[in-house]
């Protein structure tokens, strides 16, 4: 009787934690007075406010990337989870946990540290100010960071109200954007967010009626978290932390031969505090575009890579294809435009969530200048 009667005890614990989620999203949420342009510039300014949670992002894109990029993919193309401790935007920590592991980022002023469980490896960069152009990284997809990334180029004509929402047992409004250019390939944003901070808990992006990418807290808490979390120390045993340089991108926009135009298929260059850069962004928030110069090796690569792995359009200005909201153009091989004699070019790959149309001319302006 005694064994029998802990086993249910464990059977009714178990189901309690199991219906546990769905029943505190089920407990009934108050109305919000507030309207979509003050949520909208909350968020938008939230950067500095500090919170700390557990979260999942999930993702719909098959990326065309090569091994080089499969982070790319497996952020992009299936299911993250992140703790996050968050004291300002100079200031962060956040845990990647995977099946096999976790990994870890530190922000601390101008030292970012990394630390691998798996590999027992830490490195360290040395950011005086942040990058005007780098790849993507896990932190990106933290909810309150991927608001204020999608809505960095909204205005108050673009948003609407939603209904309050409980996420992560908190009761917040919603706000949907919907891109007023008709060149974004993406048909929605809607976002739940803390009123008062700005604090995003959950994001979920549309095209085509698919989700691109959603990202939630299950666990949210907006006391700030103490330095001590955010600070690294590598720990005993392990070596020396290597002293790493930037990623592929953020070399390409240090050192890369040619400059992108001011102006590229109608759309303005966004402003960057290095305006000198190779990389170039045009456009705004969902209704943008990347243009980048890559050395002929690597444009070589993925050239070869997209011809067998993807079912490409090839012109005479590249190789084109789109995957959901995601549109590509990889350039034939150019002279550099400092050297347009030289034997040596690069191509351009434009890539961004607007139509194939938009990047079709940008490429056709490209090979246009320099042909």
């Amino acid at each position: 009787m005694i064994r029998r009667w802990r086993w249910a005890v464990v059977a009714v614990g178990a189901a309690l934690i199991v219906g546990l989620p769905a029943a505190v999203a089920a407990l009934p949420t108050s109305r919000s007075r507030v309207s979509a342009a003050a949520l909208l510039t909350a968020i938008q300014h939230s950067a500095g406010v500090a919170y700390s949670g557990y979260a999942e992002a999930s993702g719909g894109l098959a990326l065309p990337v090569t091994s080089q990029f499969n982070s790319l993919a497996d952020l992009f193309g299936g299911q993250t989870q992140l703790r996050v401790w968050w004291r300002g935007a100079t200031q962060w920590r956040v845990d990647t946990i995977t099946e096999t592991g976790e990994s870890d980022l530190h922000q601390d002023g101008d030292r970012l540290w990394t630390w691998n469980y798996q590999s027992q490896r830490t490195g360290l960069q040395l950011q005086r100010s942040a990058p005007a152009a780098r790849l993507p990284v896990a932190a990106d997809l933290a909810p309150p960071s991927l608001a204020r990334r999608l809505l960095s180029g909204a205005g108050a004509a673009q948003v609407s109200r939603l209904p309050v929402r409980r996420v992560a047992g908190c009761a917040v409004p919603g706000l949907r954007l919907r891109p007023s250019d008709p060149r974004s390939t993406i048909d929605s944003v809607d976002i739940w967010a803390d009123p008062r901070t700005g604090v995003a808990l959950r994001v979920d992006e549309l095209a085509a009626g698919q989700s691109v990418i959603s990202s939630q807290f299950l666990d949210f808490s907006s006391t700030p978290p103490s330095p001590d979390v955010i600070s690294f120390v590598p720990p005993g045993g392990v070596g020396q932390a290597q002293l790493e340089g930037p990623d592929l991108i953020e070399f390409i926009d240090h050192l890369g031969n040619d400059r992108p135009p001011a102006r590229l298929a109608g759309m303005d260059r966004i402003a960057q505090p290095d305006t000198d850069g190779a990389v170039g962004a045009y456009g705004r928030g969902v209704s943008e575009f990347t243009a980048i110069p890559l050395f002929g090796r690597i444009a070589d690569l993925l050239r070869a890579h997209l011809r067998t792995t993807f079912a490409v359009t090839t012109t005479v200005r590249g190789q084109a294809l789109s995957i959901g909201p995601l549109s590509l153009v990889l350039t034939p091989d150019l002279p550099f435009a400092s050297d347009p004699g030289g034997d040596i070019g690069t191509a351009w790959l434009l890539t961004g969530t607007v139509t194939p149309a938009t990047l079709g001319s940008a490429a056709a302006e490209l090979v246009g200048g320099n042909r």
